[in-house]
């Protein structure tokens, strides 16, 4: 690759002859050239600017003094070989305040230049008819900003574009590996690093990163990655796209305050349902309970436990007794998406099928646990059990909670299996006057205390 730097400074990028840059140009991985602007000058004085069209303070740096260095450095050759030129892409990359944020997928996209051209301004900037006319005659030119912030001229943006372009050539990097998991590269920000000594002034390395478990580690990363991002960029998280993230980190994501979505993540608020929010959640359970209904299940049966079960009346009842019934939901903007319902059997007792000798007595009954179906896959229902279960240790009524799936849903199996459950059993009980057969499966709680 080919970078030539305009500048009436050519000393500021002696910088470039260090490190791995220098070590670039050294192999002939990078062609990096810096030309001083008032070698184009006609005058004696050198002069590069002028006052500005209009008034106003500051001046102005000169169209055709930047054209003529413009036109000489992009007609040059940005490799040897004559035959390899044709069809070369140059860009000619100018900072300024006023252009597109500077981003690692620009970034991504000018390392597959041949040749990058990098006009530094200076004062209050290059007349904006250099990029125009540059960009009318067909070039491609890319006005970017490197923050919200004003500096004293381009070079040190030039410096930044430099460094994020060249480190991303093939062979730039001496171990490739360190540019897939860096901020960014996901599009979520770098989890933190730690390396020896172990303790450092009273503070220690996390545990997970001593135990050897890579894929513990792994996890470890990848959540602490979302939690940094969802603290100190939330811009990023909401236009990052679920395909990036797997389904763990779409859970965890979700435990953060968003919802994943292909458009990007959504902020997700789970909280205990209202008194007067019966109608919407009834309304939401007979949208979602059929989901989750096996084939053998007729439609009539699947209307009429909808019918008496899951009516606004029956949620009125339950939201009525937050002591006995414990609701939860999932909201996204206006919407209610998810939701659970975890019963604290107390003297009222278990469901007939769930009691055995795994189960112990006054154990909590997670009764429902559904998501719509546009939003399956978006770490919602993950974030949505947890909490259910943090719920239910919060009360300390209950040392247990125990659930039944049906087994025929083996996806449902291995997503409570996912979150702690084990299997206990079987049971069968009947819905609209058909037989159903379910996996029983039970958690422990960790932190309740029974009464």
């Amino acid at each position: 690759m080919r970078i030539d730097l305009v500048t009436i400074f050519p000393q500021y990028f002696t910088a470039l002859d260090l490190s791995l840059i220098g070590r670039a140009g050294q192999s002939g991985l990078l062609d990096l050239r810096v030309h001083d602007l008032r070698g184009w000058t006609t005058d004696r004085h050198h002069s590069v600017d002028d006052a500005p069209y209009g008034g106003g303070a500051g001046m102005v740096m000169r169209p055709d003094v930047w054209g003529r260095a413009l036109d000489e450095v992009l007609a040059q050759d940005p490799r040897v070989d004559e035959a390899s030129t044709l069809g070369a892409r140059r860009v000619l990359a100018i900072p300024t305040p006023s252009g597109s944020p500077l981003t690692q997928a620009m970034a991504e996209d000018l390392a597959g230049a041949d040749h990058l051209v990098v006009a530094c301004g200076r004062y209050e900037g290059i007349d904006q008819r250099v990029a125009d006319y540059y960009r009318d005659a067909g070039r491609e030119v890319v006005e970017y900003s490197i923050g919200d912030y004003v500096l004293n001229g381009g070079e040190a943006a030039a410096l930044v574009l430099v460094e994020a372009v060249t480190r991303l050539l093939d062979g730039f990097m001496g171990n490739p590996e360190s540019l897939v998991e860096e901020s960014h590269s996901a599009g979520i920000l770098e989890y933190p690093a730690y390396t020896r000594p172990r303790s450092w002034r009273g503070l220690e390395v996390p545990e997970v990163l001593l135990g050897g478990d890579h894929g513990a580690i792994r996890r470890w990363r990848q959540e602490r990655a979302i939690d940094r991002t969802v603290e100190r960029r939330p811009d990023l998280v909401e236009a990052l796209p679920a395909r990036l993230l797997d389904g763990a980190a779409r859970e965890h994501l979700a435990s953060r305050g968003y919802a994943a979505a292909e458009t990007g993540a959504r902020p997700l608020a789970i909280r205990p349902a209202r008194p007067d929010e019966a109608p919407r959640i009834a309304a939401l359970a007979r949208r979602t309970f059929p989901l989750a209904c096996p084939d053998s299940l007729p439609a009539e049966a699947i209307e009429d436990f909808c019918r008496t079960e899951l009516s606004d009346e029956s949620f009125d009842q339950m939201l009525a007794d937050p002591a006995a019934h414990r609701i939860l939901v999932a909201q996204v903007d206006a919407d209610l998406v998810g939701y659970t319902l975890t019963v604290l059997s107390g003297p009222r007792g278990l469901p007939d099928g769930l009691v055995g000798g795994r189960i112990a007595p006054g154990a909590a009954y997670l009764s429902k646990c559904y998501v719509d179906e546009a939003w399956h896959g978006s770490g919602i229902a993950g974030a949505l059990l947890e909490e259910a279960v943090v719920d239910v240790e919060r009360t300390g009524a209950a040392s247990q909670i125990v659930l039944g799936t049906n087994e025929a849903n083996t996806r449902a199996q291995r997503f409570y299996r996912r979150h702690g459950f084990s299997r206990a059993g079987r049971r069968v009980f009947v819905v609209g006057g058909v037989e159903n057969r379910d996996v029983v499966l039970v958690r422990k709680l960790t932190t309740a205390v029974p009464r």
